[in-house]
């Protein structure tokens, strides 16, 4: 399953927002992705222009335990999300591979969490999800497999993490979904997209998030 030119195009330009953000400045800093407005304001009586970035929208889904998620569980987190079905024939078992690096790397860490959402929920139930889990060895509360309605899976995936998620009965396994692991700060911005196929797309996330870590420490 190939990865979606839009995850390519917004992975491009990622770059080219970094290399200018980091033009003559030592310290670097993550660029924010996605939609943006503009909006002015008045600042010390004169009339100035404010970027206001889109953010993650409220949402509600169901976890491996059964357990009802919202926006609050990643409330002032780091999380790390993207998109599966436990019967992927393609590259989710390479993603999970990939993100199992993730998960070890920050295991224990409580500003860091992992959301991944099955784009399957009709077959990808709580129990279903906690048996895929504990498969790849995963404790605890801080990497979360997510189900509920299709409609807002698909929704949030496509128009608030950039990252293609819907049904599809002329590919393998009957879905399509972008191969994409998303970083999303504490803030609800997008600040990064990554391979989620590859070692180099996974260590690149790894070093991001310790530099958006050192972001909220200063």
């Amino acid at each position: 399953m190939k990865l979606n030119a839009c995850f390519s195009n917004l992975l491009a330009f990622g770059l080219i927002l970094f290399t200018f953000s980091n033009c003559g400045n030592s310290e670097r800093k993550l660029p924010i992705l996605g939609e943006r407005d503009w909006t002015k304001k008045t600042v010390d009586g004169k009339e100035v222009v404010d970027t206001v970035y889109n953010t993650i929208p409220p949402f509600s889904f169901v976890d491996q335990k059964g357990d009802t998620i919202t926006e609050k569980v990643v409330e002032n987190k780091i999380y790390v999300t993207d998109f599966f079905f436990t019967t992927c024939p393609t590259i989710c078992p390479v993603m999970k591979r990939e993100m199992i690096k993730v998960y070890n790397a920050y295991k224990g860490n409580p500003e860091v969490m992992i959301l991944s959402h099955s784009i399957d929920p009709e077959h990808d139930t709580p129990q279903v999800l906690n048996t895929y889990a504990k498969d790849l060895g995963v404790e605890g509360n801080q990497w979360l497999f997510l189900t509920g309605q299709k409609e807002k899976i698909y929704e949030i995936g496509q128009n608030s993490y950039m990252s293609t998620a819907k049904e599809d009965k002329t590919a393998d396994g009957g879905y399509i979904h972008s191969g994409a692991f998303i970083l999303v700060d504490k803030d609800k911005h997008v600040r990064g997209m990554y391979d989620g196929t590859t070692d180099e797309g996974t260590q690149k996330l790894i070093a991001d998030i310790e530099t958006l870590l050192s972001e909220y420490k200063k």
